[in-house]
């Protein structure tokens, strides 16, 4: 266990806001099943749950992030399924320029004490929530990278046309991370049926194995293209929910 203090600043600073890590196992079939061909299924069948608030670039941004345990070119890493944010201004650039599936979510986070709550809803689901209970300092992780995988990818311009404008590619997005600070958390993610962000359904939780508050210390970010995937391969998974990675359902979800 750590001996040293626990971030501090300015009261109210969003800078110093931890980001509430979540770590549940689901089955191999359900993560296996999201991952386009050529993208593997990582060593655990893990489901990671972020929900953070951060400044972006320099007014709170509140989101979730999905991602699930995978492989790309022998690197053990995570295809993220969705960043949920509610900043609309860091969606469609973010999604254009690096493929990142952003797309808007409201995002409740906040701490009182040791208690931690967080709500996520989007066009009137509320899909996650988490309430628990900080029980103090752990010990602090390694520096460490971090490999996230997103897809770039536009298909062809046209009402009835097949085939791509730009095929798709696997963007590499290599973070290096310290630690600041951390707390452990008891606590329970609860998944709602959604139609348009159905954790519930496509990645249902098995059992919930980790839940910490982590500062994290930014070291280092690089975001590269990293390869092609088989475009007829990926077809089925061209259409999308939002702007996240969640499978279209012919069109998309109705209300």
């Amino acid at each position: 266990m750590s001996n040293d203090s626990a971030p501090q600043g300015n009261t109210g600073d969003i800078v110093n806001w931890p980001m509430l890590k979540i770590v549940y196992r689901t089955d191999p079939e359900k993560i296996a099943a999201l991952l386009p061909p050529g993208i593997e299924p990582g060593a655990n069948p893990n489901v990671n749950v972020t929900i953070y608030n951060f400044p972006v670039p320099d007014e709170p941004e509140f989101g979730i992030v999905t991602t699930i345990d995978a492989n790309y070119n022998g690197i053990e890493g995570e295809y993220t399924i969705g960043y949920g944010i509610d900043q609309e201004s860091a969606i469609f650039g973010s999604q254009e320029i690096n493929g990142q599936p952003k797309y808007p979510c409201e995002v409740d986070f906040y701490r009182l004490g040791p208690s931690v709550t967080a709500r996520c809803t989007h066009q009137g689901y509320t899909f996650a929530e988490f309430k628990g209970v900080s029980t103090g300092p752990a010990d602090k992780l390694e520096d460490f990278d971090q490999h996230e995988w997103w897809i770039k990818v536009s298909r062809a311009c046209g009402m009835m046309s097949e085939g791509y404008d730009f095929p798709p590619h696997v963007v590499h997005v290599r973070s290096r991370y310290g630690t600041a600070w951390r707390e452990e958390v008891q606590g329970e993610l609860l998944l709602r049926d959604s139609p348009w962000d159905p954790l519930a359904t496509e990645l249902p939780m098995r059992e919930q194995l980790s839940a910490h508050l982590w500062w994290p210390t930014f070291l280092d970010r690089e975001i590269k293209l990293a390869g092609k995937l088989d475009p007829d391969g990926f077809t089925p998974f061209a259409d999308t929910i939002s702007g996240s990675r969640w499978p279209g359902f012919n069109g998309g979800p109705k209300r």
